[in-house]
């Protein structure tokens, strides 16, 4: 198989997407009478307004709360999360409670199978983050996606040799031990409880049906997941009994069930099975790293991010810190000055990204220059307000300063002020496909985050470099970035994330800059239309509807190739030609919060 093209540029055309933002729409929360929401924003009394036609309102009033927030992708595991602090529990409680319900009501990215990165700020200000990364096996090698001609194949994204060893498990363990204040058990018990059955919503079905004829290719994924061999109606009671006996170990026996006991040993049975390489050895020496934050500044306030092997952290960072040389406030949300510039600031710190970010673990990182203001003015430097710039004329720039280096988000809030935002993946939906006969989840396809091949791109269309190589025990490079944001004062101000493959960087800071260079509130940095450039392929892409043809036709004149996410069939990160599924919570300055959730996917934002 030759190189493979970025995801779904342009999927087919056909009903599902229509019908599911109707749905998705409907699952939004009502509006909440009184307190801050009710008030206008920044943005809208200096007259700013969404493209006509829009499918997301600008005047929506956000979800308030004053004692706790839970914002996730699902009606059901926001409640689980608001549920586990009323009942006493702080926000780490909360998120470890929500991710568990998630891998049960949302499959397709919530997990037991993949990994992924946790932000947590302390009610006393200090930041920790975790990474529960994946892992490529011990039997893993540089070469082991290429075919005898030496091209890629789809080996990293369909089936056994696919998945990494899972982290999910161990770091919710490990948040909880090291922060937790409720018994382990009481934050399991829900996500059993879900397990025994809930009603199946619009979200699952659709994703189901757009990927049913891969998982009808694994006998036990299709056996739990497509009961009497069809996709399950809305409105059925959805039970999975192997996903529960998990559960139910993980509930009574920690982590050590998963990693060294009987679902250990299913796992390892579904490898030898399916021809994979993960072994009980692979699964036993998993362990989660807590690592620095990649902290930054921009206009005053302070984002805090997960650094490698996420490159999420730093490349805001280096993107931020460029945009910061132009006044886009002043220039207009989303008018063709802005987006060139974050259009050209996007195109360099990706080159950068895409080259030189890896496992720190295992290779030396620029991590100073990409935060560093000399880096920034360099490459803010080399960008003509005029004239977009060929990709192919920026090459990564750090070697003048170097010394030798599917998804879901949410968000959670308590009233003490402590906040966890977490994003977690199984890389595509439903990962590779395969669910472990007799455990009933998925597992993750993230060894396609490696480069399987330098220059080739790979299922997002990222082309990587040589540093984030296929190796034993490495930790591929991701680009999930749950962020914390204080305010010029230190104090705890926003949550954001969201999925999306490699759009995630770019859309978490969209939904931050919104709120800072543009002045909206949650409700509006969510639903405002997206934008996205990674370098390659040299093209600034757009949700379907989210620019006026003025706009386009003033981009395409300053030399800019400019895509329409078409509507079309849902796939692992757009729907209905809409990118991402941000969930946000901002603390307003009486302390208050002020959350929403992505409708581009139907999620739902809880407050008590």
């Amino acid at each position: 198989m030759t190189a493979r093209p970025i995801r779904s540029l342009r999927p087919p055309r056909g009903t599902i997407p229509t019908l599911l933002l109707l749905a998705l729409a409907a699952c939004q929360p009502p509006a909440q009478p009184g307190g801050a929401g009710d008030a206008p924003s920044a943005f809208t009394e200096a007259g700013g307004a969404f493209p006509v036609p829009w499918p997301f309102a600008a005047d929506t009033d956000p979800v308030t709360a004053t004692e706790g927030m839970v914002a996730t992708t699902d009606a059901y595991a926001s409640q689980v999360g608001v549920d586990i602090l009323a009942a006493g529990g702080n926000a780490v409680d909360a998120a470890v409670a929500t991710g568990l319900a998630l891998a049960v009501v949302n499959p397709e990215a919530g997990n037991l199978g993949g990994g992924g990165f946790m932000m947590v700020r302390l009610a006393d200000g200090t930041v920790h983050a975790q990474d529960h990364r994946e892992k490529a096996p011990i039997a893993a090698t540089a070469d082991m996606y290429l075919d005898g001609d030496g091209n890629v194949t789809d080996r990293s994204t369909v089936g056994h040799l696919a998945v990494g060893v899972p982290g999910s498990v161990a770091g919710m363990w490990d948040a909880h031990a090291r922060f937790g204040v409720l018994p382990w058990a009481d934050v399991v018990q829900p996500a059993i409880d879900l397990a025994n059955g809930f009603e199946v919503n619009v979200r699952l079905v659709s994703t189901l049906d757009a990927a049913q004829n891969g998982i009808r290719a694994f006998p036990a994924s299709a056996r739990v997941f497509l009961p009497g061999d069809a996709v399950p109606a809305i409105g059925d009671t959805f039970s999975q009994p192997d996903l529960a006996a998990v559960l139910t170990r993980l509930r009574d026996q920690g982590p050590d069930d998963f990693y060294r006991g009987e679902t250990a040993a299913l796992i390892a049975a579904e490898m030898e099975r399916g021809g994979g390489i993960m072994t009980l050895e692979d699964l036993d020496r998993y362990t989660t790293v807590w690592r620095d934050p990649a902290t930054f500044d921009y206009r005053g306030y302070t984002i805090h991010s997960m650094p490698p092997p996420s490159s999420g952290g730093l490349t805001m960072a280096a993107i931020a810190n460029i945009v910061e040389r132009w006044d886009v406030a002043d220039l207009g949300w989303n008018t063709p000055e802005t987006i060139h510039l974050m259009a050209e600031s996007f195109r360099r710190a990706y080159a950068d990204r895409n080259e030189y970010l890896a496992d720190p673990d295992f290779v030396e990182l620029p991590t100073d220059e990409f935060l560093s203001e000399t880096y920034a003015d360099a490459r803010a430097a080399t960008i003509s307000l005029d004239r977009a710039t060929p990709s192919s004329d920026v090459n990564p720039g750090i070697e003048a300063f170097l010394d030798e280096s599917h998804t879901t988000h949410y968000s959670v809030v308590d009233g003490a002020g402590n906040a966890v935002a977490v994003t977690t993946s199984v890389n595509s939906w439903y990962g590779g496909k395969v669910v472990v006969d007799g455990a009933g989840f998925f597992l993750n396809n993230t060894m396609d985050d490696f480069t399987a091949k330098p220059g080739t791109p790979n299922q997002f269309g990222l082309v990587q470099g040589a540093r984030n190589a296929v190796g034993p025990e490495k930790r591929m490079l991701s680009a999930m970035s749950p962020t914390i944001v204080e305010d010029p004062d230190g104090n705890l101000f926003l949550l954001t994330g969201t999925p999306g493959g490699s759009t995630i960087i770019t859309t978490v800071l969209q939904s931050i800059m919104n709120v800072v260079d543009h002045g909206m509130n949650v409700v509006q940095a969510v639903h405002a239309p997206r934008v996205h450039h990674q370098h390659l392929p040299d093209l600034v892409f757009y949700e379907h509807g989210g620019l006026p043809t003025a706009t386009v036709d003033a981009l395409e004149a300053l030399g800019h190739t400019v895509l329409e996410r078409d509507p079309g069939p849902p796939d692992a990160y757009f729907t209905g030609g809409m990118s991402g599924d941000v969930q946000m919570i901002m603390v307003m300055p009486d302390g208050s919060f002020t959350g929403w959730s992505d409708p581009r996917r139907g999620g739902k934002t809880v407050g008590r």
